[in-house]
């Protein structure tokens, strides 16, 4: 029982994301196809099936075989069990990562303004970046990194400059390579579509976490945070780049994201 509760996870997230504009007439057909359409395609499916194996039968005058079809079912059923864990497994960290990035993403477009300009999932060769900020500050390459929390006791992200623990365990994939490897590439980016050299600073972000980073007046090449910090250290930060090259460097973004 106390192993139990102590494998018990919660969401690290105080708060839903907001709805997007037609999101209710999306459930509504997803549920149609998965809860009546699905069903019914796989009863008439099993229906032709067996009305094929009836007619096999009466063509070849072959006797019926109850062992070898109830072996079959059971082998099917063991099968389509093991899939559909499979899928559930994939599908939970899915689903969390999408709300983390909805909730990341609604709350750096809540500090839109004139002189900040924020993309979201940014589509490069075989991966995409999941927010870009362009603002007088510099540009920031945003990986968000949703993970559960434990139901109690602590839950903090601690990073060293290179290595990142979440409660204690290191991730399967370090962030911060990633988070380099992002930032390189908006920076390659926007130096071929500009000819200008923009500062890109590769970012993760773990919302709802308790992150604790190297303390000191020099900050590591990736910056590891929660939303709001992430905030509070762009506004810390001292201007570097002029409204000219910020409208520029958004401009180009937009081109690359329509175009793509």
């Amino acid at each position: 029982m106390n192993e139990a509760k102590a494998n018990q996870k919660r969401s690290p997230l105080k708060h839903k994301s907001l709805r997007v504009p037609g999101e209710s007439l999306s459930e509504e057909r997803d549920r149609i196809v998965e809860d009546e359409l699905l069903p019914v395609f796989m009863i008439a499916t099993f229906a032709v099936l067996f009305a094929v194996l009836e007619w096999w039968r009466w063509l070849t005058k072959t006797p019926p075989h109850p062992v070898a079809a109830t072996l079959l079912a059971v082998a099917m059923i063991a099968f389509c069990g093991y899939r559909l864990l499979k899928v559930r497994a994939r599908l939970r960290p899915l689903r969390l990562g999408l709300e983390g990035e909805r909730v990341v993403g609604q709350f750096l477009e809540s500090h839109r303004g004139a002189d900040w300009h924020v993309f979201h999932d940014v589509v490069g060769p075989g991966f995409n970046v999941d927010h870009v900020i362009v603002s007088p500050k510099g540009v920031f390459a945003v990986e968000t990194k949703t993970f559960s929390k434990p139901a109690k006791g602590e839950a903090v992200v601690k990073y060293d400059g290179e290595r990142i623990l979440v409660n204690g365990r290191e991730p399967d994939r370090n962030p911060v390579v990633q988070a380099r490897a992002v930032r390189d590439w908006i920076r390659e980016l926007l130096l071929d579509t500009t000819a200008i050299r923009f500062p890109v600073r590769g970012v993760v972000v773990f919302p709802g976490w308790w992150v604790e980073s190297p303390k000191g007046k020099t900050r590591p090449d990736v910056w590891v945070l929660n939303e709001k910090a992430f905030v509070k250290f762009i506004e810390n930060e001292a201007v570097v780049i002029d409204e000219a090259d910020v409208a520029l460097a958004s401009s180009r973004l937009v081109n690359y994201i329509t175009n793509a």
